[in-house]
């Protein structure tokens, strides 16, 4: 199964070639969205090579989530963990935008590979901020405590009016989404997919993983949470995140994972109505070839019938 990547290629691209192209800048004014109707806005002027001006906006939150001028709780204090010195967060953001920080290339490490890692850390923006409540409800599990501000029952967004809930224990994180969808065909596809990614994760390659449980109706641990969130026509998968699933780089990669993973579904949902349709494509054309090449057979045997018929003698 083919994983979303973290950094935004795109964006990534765009910080890539600021950087090669140093010594002849150009104006950069791009306008980017993402899945989940994430948008970027990318500035750089010509006149001023160092620095990049990269503004985020995220959809509207559904209303059981906590967001603060747009973001989810902890976000500007994420970037600003995560990025240090060489960004600056802007205040206030650029207008119709929830965020804009400030990138001074000129403060990127001189090593290859150390800039390389840097900038692929900034095109993972959205990680950071739609990450950060996860992130760091997660690290406190990593400690065996729970998150002071977190209650009992933690709805977080992972797309446009939609929430996901974790229920925070010092011994673990239990991770529920609720999966909905609008076309039919796609609610059959997830939930036939969603019964056979919790199958596999009884395998022996993954008995280290988080377990996985899939349920029609929801789980007990979310008792309490508001009727809306709980209209899920493809059920609801649950994980459970202990300790050592996020020791070390696992959290990042944890992290994410969790916060795309009903964009994770959704994609492999359309890779298999494409395969599905292009199967169908592919028969159909066999077919009239077949009804073809019939067809040209029955008019060969007419003309031979017809031939033999002017030869017979009167």
């Amino acid at each position: 199964m083919i994983l979303l990547e973290g950094p935004s290629r795109v964006l990534l691209q765009i910080l890539q070639n600021r950087l090669r192209n140093m010594e002849k800048p150009a104006e950069v004014d791009f306008h980017l969205t993402e899945f989940d109707d994430i948008r970027f806005h990318v500035q750089a002027s010509a006149k001023d090579p160092q620095h990049i001006l990269l503004s985020v906006a995220l959809p509207p939150p559904p209303p059981e989530t906590v967001f603060y001028g747009g973001l989810p709780f902890g976000a500007v204090e994420a970037v600003k963990t995560a990025y240090g010195a060489f960004v600056q967060v802007i205040e206030p953001p650029e207008s119709g935008f929830h965020l804009t920080i400030q990138i001074d290339l000129s403060k990127l490490a001189l090593a290859e590979a150390e800039r390389a890692s840097q900038l692929t850390k900034i095109a993972s923006l959205r990680t950071v901020v739609l990450g950060a409540p996860l992130r760091n409800i997660l690290k406190h599990l990593g400690n065996r405590s729970v998150a002071p501000d977190a209650d009992n029952l933690v709805a977080l967004m992972h797309r446009p009016k939609q929430s996901y809930f974790l229920i925070p224990q010092p011994e673990k994180v239990t991770v529920v989404f609720p999966m909905r969808y609008k076309d039919g065909n796609d609610v059959v596809l997830a939930t036939s997919f969603l019964q056979e990614f919790m199958e596999a994760r009884r395998s022996a390659g993954l008995s280290t993983a988080p377990p996985c449980l899939w349920a029609p109706s929801p789980p007990l641990e979310l008792k309490g949470a508001p009727e809306h969130a709980l209209d899920a026509n493809s059920g609801f998968v649950s994980f459970v995140i202990f300790p050592r699933h996020v020791e070390g780089e696992k959290l990042d990669r944890i992290v994410w994972n969790l916060s795309t993973f009903y964009a994770y579904v959704s994609y492999h949902i359309k890779c298999s109505k494409a395969f599905m349709h292009t199967r169908m494509r592919r028969r159909v054309n066999t077919l009239i070839q077949a009804l073809e090449k019939a067809k040209l057979e029955v008019e060969k045997e007419k003309k031979t019938a017809q031939g033999r018929s002017f030869k017979r003698p009167v």
